[in-house]
């Protein structure tokens, strides 16, 4: 058993005038908003990935982080590293946790070598989940990481990865079914392309759709009850990805018959990569009806990379909940902390303060995105906004054609008298809130 959070106790809900930086402000599990816990709304989640498997490297230099679990090519290291990831759930009081399963096991000399050490880890999470209030949100496969995945996975131009992808990806929905996970992610970190000199995308888009429609074919299969999701970014590390952002993700889902299949998985980070807010991105896919579960990060407005930070800044949080609130809320879904520690920050009280901080920016940003809706002023704005398409003159203009609205125009029976947006005016709205 690790004793690597031994001197740090579970962090418990104080108050917003506590000055305990190792306890929470805002976050109060069983605190009732909108008619529902805090913690049902917001379904936090570890993800193991960030928070175990990272050494500390970035683009320019190499691991700082120098942990009792490495190097991760040992089995009883690999338990050893589920022993500290579950000690952390209980302190922190997080109900669900993710992985990719290269996270969790050493890579084997084989494919099935790997399948053993990862079966072997499964079960491992099976009993350590026994007894314990914490619940899988979702499971993944790394397809990225690898040489072999050098030049994708579904999308491939060798038909033996494609396989290997498929075979991959069927163990982990076997074991994410197995641990009761509420959701599988497919992320194609190298689904896309560095050059188009040697890339025939038509093709390729054809493979990943297929494969999509395997996965889903395999849910049935088992009777997974989770929702598949696919998780939107543009580049980073491909030139180009084809699941660029929510709307694509959304018309390449619809081309290929999967929309009332797969919803999306939507990070913060890949949000900004993608020149959009995180709130622009969760109101296209609630306006589809594909709002899945949500990466919670950030990133640096000046480093222009995916630097994963954990959330600080409170107003963009709280539009963030504040259309996934007007959306109904997560569903299967959650806020998974897709976010890792500084290079610099080396300590095992720096990741327990940081997801704590984060679980708190979280709690006032749905608080106050609670707040927006029950008040209605932004509400009552949209509506009377649009007003003016609700009266039956409007829906006959609907119906109409392009001949009959040109003579109504230039008849005269049309003029229209352009009215002021209010942006300012709803901006500073949101500012009583936040």
């Amino acid at each position: 058993m690790s004793r690597f959070f031994d001197a740090i106790a579970p962090v418990r809900y104080e108050g917003p005038d506590s000055s305990n930086p190792l306890a929470f402000r805002h976050y109060d599990p069983d605190e009732i908003v909108l008619g529902k816990r805090m913690a049902d709304h917001l379904r936090f989640a570890v993800a193991y990935w960030h928070a175990f498997a990272y050494e500390g490297g970035d683009p320019f230099g190499g691991p700082t982080f120098q942990r009792p679990w490495y190097p991760q090519d040992d089995m009883a290291r690999a338990r050893l590293k589920a022993d500290v990831a579950f000690q952390m759930f209980d302190i922190l009081g997080v109900p669900y946790f993710c992985w990719h399963d290269a996270d969790i096991r050493p890579e084997g000399a084989t494919f099935a070598e790997s399948l053993r050490n990862f079966e072997a880890i499964i079960d491992y999470f099976g009993d350590k989940m026994a007894g314990r209030d914490i619940g899988l949100l979702w499971g993944t496969a790394n397809m990225f990481s690898h040489r072999r995945w050098m030049a994708g996975a579904s999308t491939n131009p060798d038909p033996d990865v494609f396989a290997w992808a498929a075979a991959t990806v069927k163990t982990c929905m076997d074991a994410t079914h197995r641990l009761g996970g509420q959701n599988y992610v497919l992320w194609g970190g190298r689904e896309g392309y560095e050059t188009l000199l040697n890339t025939d995308m038509a093709r390729e888009l054809d493979h990943m759709g297929r494969f999509l429609n395997m996965v889903v074919e395999y849910k049935h299969k088992i009777g997974f009850a989770g929702t598949i999701l696919v998780e939107p970014k543009p580049q980073e590390p491909s030139k180009h990805q084809y699941d660029y952002d929510a709307a694509t993700c959304i018309g390449f889902l619809r081309k290929y018959g999967l929309e009332g299949e797969v919803k999306l998985n939507l990070e913060q980070g890949h949000a900004i990569l993608a020149g959009h807010s995180f709130e622009h991105e969760i109101a296209v896919a609630a306006a589809e009806g594909m709002l899945g579960s949500i990466d919670m990060n950030r990133n640096d407005y000046q480093s222009g990379w995916d630097t994963d930070q954990f959330p600080s800044n409170v107003p963009e949080v709280a539009l963030t909940y504040y259309h996934i609130l007007r959306a109904g809320g997560l569903g299967t879904g959650g806020t998974n902390f897709d976010a890792r520690l500084r290079r610099q920050s080396l300590d095992a009280e720096d990741l327990i303060a940081a997801h704590a901080g984060a679980m708190d920016v979280c709690a006032r940003g749905l608080k106050a995105a609670a707040a927006m809706l029950a008040d209605g002023g932004l509400e009552t704005a949209l509506r009377d906004r649009y007003a003016g398409w609700d009266t039956p003159r409007a829906q006959r203009m609907l119906n109409s054609d392009l001949d009959a609205l040109f003579q109504q125009v230039l008849a005269g029976e049309i003029d229209p008298q352009p009215r002021s947006g209010r942006q300012e005016w709803l901006e500073n709205h949101v500012n009583r809130f936040v």
